[in-house]
């Protein structure tokens, strides 16, 4: 594939999370984006949760998991940078798809006595993407920094790391928190602006 065909493909894959992030608490009456978490847009019990998986979370997460595992032959040669994108692709691309076609309970309950098999798989697969997420852009940012060319993506990757990482920390401390809807758009928003960054600069490599 082209610089530019991988680029557009992981812009076009954030771009139909946000999408589907923004719609779904529009479709629902009282949903509140400060202390309900993205997927309860999506939840089993919502009228139009199928459409935001199978239209929005499932093909982003199929365009971001080919975006990861194609965009490292377009930066310097790198173990750490490898294994970076390789980890998001594994655990955020295809975690993005689990989690879309295996949707959380009403509520999205933490407790896991009170849990079907589709929300079990959905907290597992959460909690993964979430660990690794911020360990994965560190990595990438560290070996991105040993490249005197890539030295702003490599600063933007890990202060998204960074970020990521205290906000995550804070959503596990408290899972019910009432604020963990701005905590975990706040999450989801450090992937966007690295997998964009990371887009842009692709293209602009391709523009040489």
């Amino acid at each position: 594939m082209s610089n530019k065909l991988v680029a557009y493909i992981g812009i076009l894959g954030v771009s139909l999370f946000a999408i589907a992030a923004i719609v779904g608490p529009l479709l629902i009456e009282d949903y509140s984006i400060v202390s309900q978490y993205i997927s309860e847009s999506f939840a089993s019990n919502t009228e139009y949760g199928l459409y935001l998986q199978y239209f929005g979370y499932v093909p982003s997460g199929i365009l971001i998991t080919i975006f990861c595992f194609s965009a490292p032959k377009y930066f310097p040669s790198s173990k750490l940078i490898l294994a970076g994108f390789f980890g998001l692709a594994l655990f955020y691309g295809m975690g993005t798809i689990l989690v879309g076609l295996f949707p959380c309970d009403a509520g999205c309950p933490t407790d896991v006595m009170d849990s079907s098999l589709a929300q079990l798989i959905h907290n597992a697969v959460a909690s993964l993407t979430y660990i690794f997420f911020p360990i994965c852009l560190m990595g990438i940012g560290l070996g991105l920094k040993k490249s005197e060319n890539y030295g702003r993506l490599s600063q933007i990757a890990s202060v998204m790391g960074i970020v990521s990482g205290i906000f995550i920390f804070a959503l596990f401390s408290n899972p019910e928190s009432g604020y963990r809807g701005i905590l975990q758009r706040i999450i989801e928003t450090c992937f966007i602006v690295f997998i964009v960054s990371s887009a842009l600069r692709i293209t602009k490599d391709a523009g040489k």
